[in-house]
């Protein structure tokens, strides 16, 4: 078979198919004169922008261009108009018909057939969307990056490399706070693993973390070891994997230096363990000879008259409430390990009950839950009322209640306690009432400190003692 369409009809043909493929493309085809003006524009910026094509033809496309863009815009024109065979992308606001700007990627292009179409050729489509990704994204990278730069606490970024069943751990990034705690800098560990940085057994402690994340695919909390000096040994890490596509790309991990807290927990559990050999010595060594004085003290006093008997009975009660009290305290300072949900109403209630309280009033003003350990609180609120009660006289009232959102506060409507004399009353041995102990107040501030709380004293509102302690989460 052989072609019979004229030179002519294959132009017309041509054109025709040339036409057909502008009209149906996604992309706007326009053409503009040297001039600038729209000399043509395809169906397709119906679709884009809301205009017919005969609303822009005749006009200077720099009409629709966001003034902003206009001298990009232009410079892009003048760089195609130089050259005969080059080609410039650039992106404009345009305005819509509806009179938002929209985002528009232009290619223009100077190869055009002189005698068919005399001008410049702009292929044109709508980044908006993408647009507002990339601000978006140049927004949460500004973010990322001042958060990276100014937390306090030390953040480090991990590439995870490879499949599953040999995954490779690379550092990637770390943050100034991490370089200024460590003394390991970015460049100096970037793209090495951990083995690489830390040593074969440190390495392979932090791989094995980061691969307990990994199998988890959800963030782990966890304590580790990682000798970087005598300051920096202890660290309390929070490790999250980063997915992309449904696989986890990379770890990040935020860690905090606690070797002082860790050094410190193991003084206190020293010290502990040396109150406990305390606590055993004073309840079987010291109590079992006293009791035995109590004993024998008592028969006397039924056997015999004496001046001498009620003294004696007297101080040897005193020393028993002195063992009472030294054990408590040996035995509450403890930190606390476990808690539970308490009710205030529900503790004081009890606390009460146990307290000689005479004809005084007690008031709770607010019921409130919190998590403590309720045995060794008791102790707290008795030694609280029983101070009131002491040094409250008749008819004292004592008040309880929530102060602020996380605090407890116990306070009368006694005499007070001067200011010059509020740091003091918690020391061990103080006592301003003649046959106290002077450890109440101190046990008070050793289990209220053991449960990681402050405890503060002030003027009461009807001029009594005040006692706070803050609660934390």
């Amino acid at each position: 078979m052989t072609d019979s369409l004229t030179p002519e009809e294959h132009g017309t043909k041509g054109a025709d198919w040339y036409r057909t493929i502008v009209e149906k493309v996604t992309d706007i085809a326009t053409v503009i004169d040297t001039d600038g003006t729209i000399t043509y524009v395809s169906p397709a910026v119906t679709r884009v922008l809301g205009y017919d094509p005969d609303e822009l033809v005749g006009h200077e496309g720099y009409e629709f261009v966001h003034p902003e863009d206009r001298a990009r815009n232009a410079n892009a024109v003048a760089a195609v108009r130089s050259t005969r065979s080059g080609s410039e992308t650039v992106e404009v606001r345009f305005r819509h018909a509806d009179g938002s700007w929209r985002w528009i990627e232009a290619t223009m292009s100077n190869r055009l057939d002189d005698d068919a179409v005399d001008g410049i050729l702009l292929s044109s489509r709508d980044i908006t969307t993408r647009k507002a990704y990339e601000a978006e994204a140049r927004e949460l990278a500004e973010e990322y990056e001042a958060l990276l730069t100014n937390v306090e606490d030390a953040i480090f970024l991990v590439n995870v490399e490879g499949p599953a069943d040999s995954i490779r751990f690379e550092f990637e990034r770390l943050s100034p706070s991490y370089e200024q705690q460590t003394g390991i800098m970015t460049e100096d560990v970037q793209g090495q693993t951990p083995q690489d940085v830390f040593g074969a057994d440190q390495g392979a402690e932090l791989e094995a973390n980061y691969h307990r994340c990994v199998n988890a695919g959800e963030p782990i909390s966890y304590q580790e070891e990682l000798r970087i000096d005598e300051r920096a040994r202890f660290w309390q890490t929070k490790l999250a994997p980063i997915i992309t596509d449904g696989q986890i790309t990379e770890l990040v991990g935020i860690t905090r230096n606690v070797t002082k807290r860790v050094e410190r927990e193991r003084r206190l559990r020293q010290q502990n363990e040396r109150l406990d050999e305390f606590a055993s010595v004073i309840s079987h060594d010291l109590r079992n000879p006293l009791n035995v004085a109590q004993g024998r003290a008592t028969l006397l006093a039924e056997q015999t008259e004496s001046e001498h008997l009620a003294p004696l009975l007297t101080a040897l009660n005193r020393m028993e409430a002195i063992v009472d009290d030294t054990l408590t305290l040996a035995r509450q300072g403890d930190v606390i390990a476990e808690t539970e949900s308490i009710s205030l109403t529900d503790l004081v209630g009890k606390c009460w009950a146990t307290v000689d309280t005479e004809d005084a009033t007690i008031k709770i003003t607010e019921e409130m839950i919190f998590q403590g350990d309720s045995d060794r609180l008791q102790h707290v609120f008795e030694n609280l009322f029983r101070n009131s009660v002491e040094h409250g006289g008749p008819g004292v009232i004592v008040h309880v209640g929530a102060h602020g959102e996380q605090g407890i506060y116990v306070e009368d409507d006694g005499p007070g306690i001067p200011a010059d004399k509020r740091e003091t009353v918690f020391e061990p041995g103080h006592s301003s009432m003649r046959g106290g102990t002077g450890f109440g107040l101190t046990i008070v501030k050793r289990v209220v400190e053991a449960h990681g709380w402050e405890l503060s004293v002030t003027d009461g509102t009807a001029g009594g003692a005040r006692f706070v302690f803050e609660l934390t989460d």
